[in-house]
């Protein structure tokens, strides 16, 4: 049960990483992976709604926040391992190479390599994304502070 939890994380892990990086990254990364892959669509790639929901709060009672434009795929490969993809936007390309690498990455032979050479640095680029936007916002802080008055402590 924990091996199928831990398996289900780490999977989960590696489609966000996908799915979150820039189309020309993942290209770089995995077009010489994908490229000479035969698979079989399942699901052509299309493009849909899904609904985003929130939390007020971030803890309170959820709700709908709108709806959010994603492109999907699915693909067998030859040997019958299903792989998915789905990304925000109309790019219907990124989800099926998205859906192509995550098939390759549930083949246990393959899985350390293509961890190393195509997980590892989106996440490491998606990282460096994130810690520029929270230096440009830093740089924009500004610290408010007020001077109490006499009248109120009397």
């Amino acid at each position: 049960m924990e091996n199928e939890q831990a398996a289900t994380a780490e999977r989960s892990a590696w489609l966000g990483v996908m799915s979150r990086a820039h189309k020309g990254e993942l290209e770089a990364l995995a077009n010489g992976i994908v490229s000479d892959v035969k698979f079989e669509r399942l699901r052509a790639p299309h493009v849909g709604l899904v609904m985003v929901r929130g939390r007020a709060g971030g803890t309170g009672t959820v709700f709908n926040l709108g709806e959010m434009t994603i492109a999907r795929a699915s693909i067998r490969l030859s040997d019958g391992t299903v792989g998915h993809g789905y990304v925000q936007g109309r790019d219907k390309r990124k989800a099926e190479m998205v859906a192509i690498v995550d098939a390759l990455l549930q083949q246990p032979d393959r899985r350390e390599g293509i961890l190393s050479m195509v997980i590892e640095p989106l996440r490491l680029k998606a990282e460096m994304r994130r810690l520029a936007v929270r230096q440009k916002a830093a740089a924009t802080k500004v610290e408010f502070f007020t001077v109490a008055r006499g009248e109120e402590f009397a």
